[in-house]
């Protein structure tokens, strides 16, 4: 027997499963323009409408599991590479069950930012992890010569004692300089400071950053291909085939009957990761069984056993569990520059997150709240003691375009499924055990789609002109070229400070920002109309009223209760975290346009019908009428 509620649930989004229950209303010209869920501008109406779960909508539980699931695979790989690398330079040897335990904190505490960013942050779906950004000072800090580890031989030769004292000390270093550093993110974002450079953001910005956020990620997706490009070429086939060639075939739900009909459903556009991941590790575990994988390939099955061996069946992380942090200055400037790192990269993610999963793009509240709560979250990350801190993860916003599911819920469940599996070791150890080709695989897809999804916030911008031709490509280019060479180069750059020199190559080693800030210096230094910038489209959106608050801001940002006391607070509009925070950025068009042009866009104002003409509107622009309020 089929409830009333799951009809209510499924059926309707496969009829019409963005735009359902919405009244349309018409542009000047009398077409149809029908608002999405999330109220989104008009550039982002392509991307929104191939949704089949937009970031407010609610799948039902079990569906919510199942793609909350995909996305822990999706981003357990990275999370858990992060430990592997860290562990030896803390003496910690290969065989020491610790390693399973700092696994298991990580992912702990992942799941615990996860649901704190998508239901208080940004409340955007984007997945916590461990980030790569802290990898480096932290190497860096170990490096020393007071941190340093004797040679192996001498570290087995100790007793259990002296070499859980050794590594401990280490980590306790890790924590200390992490909390503080960390500090310094949560001030940021809470007094709104980095908010307040997005004025200046603009698509020429946003598009080099995200292009480079995932095109400098190629040879992470490399590396672990190469481990066996037979079974990466499989994944790859297949995830190809599952989200493009059959996204549009749906199959029958047998032994069920609505209304006397079978209900169908989109499985490969929904599951293509799950449905990827099942096939090659079965694939896999054939030719690990039949021994056509020789012992020591990466692609056996049983590569990773030892992480299932080592984990416990119960371990409950807590504060400090491996002592007080240490904290010195040298540490903590050196993983400043972490930080500064992960934030930048950040708030990449939150354009390309909101673009992706059909929301507008996140008001300056949205962005500062964001930054706040990574800082937080990279305060508990040195608390329980993960040798490391929290960041955005860009691989599972590229699974939000593979599936077409952009739902905020399903973030939360797959955060709720990282608490769990942590707790119970060798469940969630399991998991962890999926051949590195497989994951090879699926990063040369997601991370491909992360590149076309920066270069998509193009399509406002005039590509005719040589200006913008310039700014996109000498920033992507030079950004390659900059970051690979300091890769290459480690230690280039000497200032005569340590501590700077870490956040300088740092810095200049993430081409993400090298790129994002070359495109946010030239597009906001070389002359441009707003029509050729883009500005025009990309501001649509944030139409506002005579009080600066806008008009057609996406509830979705919003803190999920006491919105009602918030409103009624007037305090409250002072704080830069606050969703009722007045001073929301609007780009305006500059007063370098001539004014007969700048009359004909409407900003913040509502518009009589009898006052536009089809040939008053700008060449790239459109008009949404609204009803008055």
């Amino acid at each position: 027997m089929v409830s009333g509620k799951f009809t209510e649930n499924i059926i309707p989004h496969f009829q019409d499963p963005v735009n359902k229950g919405k009244d349309a209303t018409k542009d000047i010209n009398g077409a149809e323009n029908i608002p999405s869920t999330s109220t989104s501008s008009d550039c982002l109406e392509s991307a929104d409408n191939e949704l089949i779960y937009s970031i407010n909508d609610e799948p039902p539980w079990y569906l919510t599991i199942f793609l909350g699931f995909q996305h822990y695979i999706m981003m357990a790989g990275g999370t858990v590479s992060v430990p592997f690398i860290l562990c030896p330079a803390m003496c910690i040897l290969d065989n020491d069950p610790v390693r399973a335990q700092i696994i298991s904190t990580v992912m702990f505490v992942s799941g615990i930012v996860t649901l704190l960013q998508s239901t208080f942050g940004t409340r955007l779906p984007i997945i916590q992890g461990g980030s790569f950004a802290f990898i480096v000072p932290a190497l860096a800090i170990l490096n020393q010569p007071e941190w340093k580890c004797p040679p192996q031989a001498v570290i087995s030769a100790l007793t259990p004692e002296a070499r859980t004292e050794l590594w401990q000390r280490r980590i306790r270093e890790l924590q200390g300089a992490i909390i503080i550093a960390s500090l310094v993110e949560v001030f940021i974002g809470f007094f709104g400071i980095v908010g307040m450079l997005l004025k200046f953001i603009t698509p020429m910005t946003v598009a080099p950053a995200i292009a480079l956020l995932g095109l400098s990620l190629f040879h992470v997706a490399g590396i672990h291909a190469s481990t066996n490009w037979g079974i990466a070429i499989l994944t790859i086939v297949l995830i190809i085939l599952f989200s493009q060639y059959l996204r549009n075939v749906q199959l029958s739900i047998p032994f069920l009957k609505i209304s006397g009909k079978t209900p169908s459903y989109p499985v490969f556009q929904v599951f293509p990761v799950l449905l990827t991941i099942i096939i090659s590790w079965t694939v896999c575990g054939i030719l690990t069984g039949t021994g056509v994988l020789k012992p020591g390939n990466p692609a056996r099955t049983d590569f990773k056993l030892n992480v299932i061996t080592q984990s416990e069946w119960l371990f409950i992380p807590y504060p400090f569990q491996w002592g007080i942090p240490t904290i010195t200055a040298g540490a903590v400037f050196g993983m400043l520059s972490g930080v500064i790192a992960g934030s930048i990269e950040s708030i990449g993610d939150y354009y390309a997150c909101a673009r992706i999963s059909g929301a507008t793009p996140p008001p300056k509240h949205a962005i500062n709240r964001g930054i706040f709560m990574e800082g937080v979250g990279c305060v508990l990350a040195g608390v329980f003691g993960t040798s490391n801190g929290t960041t955005s993860y860009s691989e599972n916003i590229g699974a939000i375009s593979v599936t077409k599911v952009g739902s905020r819920r399903v973030i939360q469940a797959a955060g709720c499924l990282m608490i769990v599996f942590s707790l119970i070791g060798k469940f969630g150890a399991a998991f962890i055990c999926i051949p590195e080709p497989i994951i090879g695989g699926i990063f040369c897809v997601v991370f491909a789609t992360v590149t076309a999804v920066g270069l998509s916030n193009l399509q406002g911008v005039n590509l005719n002109s040589s200006r913008n031709i310039f700014i996109i490509g000498f920033s992507i280019f030079f950004g390659l070229v900059i970051s690979q060479w300091m890769d290459a180069n480690k230690g280039a750059i000497d200032v005569g400070n340590e501590s700077l020199n870490q956040i300088i190559n740092i810095l200049l080693s993430t081409g993400m920002f090298v790129a994002g800030m070359l495109g946010f210096f030239l597009d906001n230094t070389i002359p441009g109309t707003p029509e050729e910038r883009g500005l025009v489209e990309w501001s649509a959106h944030l139409k506002t009223d005579d009080d600066g608050v806008p008009r057609n801001r996406d509830a979705g940002y919003d803190i999920p209760f006491c919105m009602s006391f918030i409103k009624r607070i007037r305090c409250f509009k002072w704080l830069p975290v606050s969703p009722t925070f007045q001073n929301h950025w609007v780009p305006e068009i500059p007063k370098t346009l001539p004014r007969r042009s700048r009359n004909r866009i409407s900003i913040g104002k509502d518009v009589p019908m009898q006052s536009q003409t089809e040939g008053s509107i700008p060449n790239g622009a459109k008009l949404q009428i609204y009803k008055a309020t």
